[in-house]
């Protein structure tokens, strides 16, 4: 499964991730469309957005299909509450479901899903029942903010292919292979991490560092903005809206991260 080794080098490798930005893009469509009291981040991940959102004083709930990225969302969450307990009002829990079929028995205020998460759905239907499973469990005029790749940003990581990483720690090596028929895009990544103090010796005597050597593969498809705001529509949402990379400017061919924003 996507994830289960991969969730270790998570927090390390996705550390100059735009969470700031993230996080400032919710709140604006929040101060835009209504303000929330609780939120459900889906794909949370280990934590990165919801734990901050829980500092900031919302009610949230993680989702996220990958037990390994919630564990480690769970000791981001106590190693806060530590440092600086939340606010009266705010707390974080964590729930392990697939985003097409989650559920909590009641409705909340807003549903966010970032980092491309919703582009890991390689069916229409898949995206569709998404789309009804968030509809379902908003309240009366919740709002619903994520963001997906453009199929401009997946051939972009196909031209630009293959990327590198080596660094003392841990070395990668990141190629894909893109299919435009289906704007789909498979990541192959190997991953050589050191570990810890270990050491072998080599055939000249001299010690050598070891390294465990991680694989994962790791499947996007991007759809077309016009098709997502349509089933957005169809899945029972009265007002959708798209945006260009983290901004309220409209998309163009050059966009990378398209932002949606429908409201229940």
């Amino acid at each position: 499964m996507a994830y289960e080794q991969f969730s270790y080098l998570y927090d390390r490798l996705m550390e100059d991730m735009p969470y700031d930005d993230w996080l400032r893009f919710a709140r604006e469509c929040w101060d835009k469309f209504g303000t929330p009291r609780s939120v459900v981040d889906l794909g949370c991940g280990t934590g990165s957005i919801a734990v901050p959102l829980a500092q900031l004083g919302y009610e949230v709930v993680g989702i996220d299909l990958s037990e390994d990225m919630l564990s480690m969302a769970s000791q981001k969450s106590e190693s806060a509450q530590r440092s600086k307990p939340f606010p009266a009002g705010g707390s974080v829990m964590w729930l392990q479901q697939d985003m097409r079929e989650w559920e909590l028995g009641r409705t909340v205020d807003a549903v966010i899903s970032f980092c491309d998460c919703l582009n890991y759905l390689l069916e229409e239907e898949d995206i569709e029942r998404s789309f009804k499973q968030v509809y379902d469990g908003l309240a009366p005029g919740g709002v619903f903010v994520f963001d997906m790749h453009t199929q401009s940003q997946l051939q972009s990581y196909a031209e630009s292919q293959p990327f590198f990483l080596n660094d003392d720690d841990v070395a990668y090596i990141w190629t894909c292979d893109f299919d435009p028929g289906r704007c789909e895009i498979e990541h192959e990544l190997t991953f050589f991490v050191r570990e810890g103090d270990a050491w072998a010796e080599g055939s000249d005597d001299a010690m050598t560092e070891r390294y465990h050597r991680i694989e994962e593969l790791h499947v996007q498809r991007a759809y077309s903005l016009d098709w997502v705001q349509e089933r957005l529509r169809a899945a029972g949402f009265s007002e959708t809206a798209c945006y260009a990379d983290f901004s309220f400017e409209s998309p163009t061919d050059d966009t990378q991260r398209a932002f949606f924003v429908a409201v229940k």
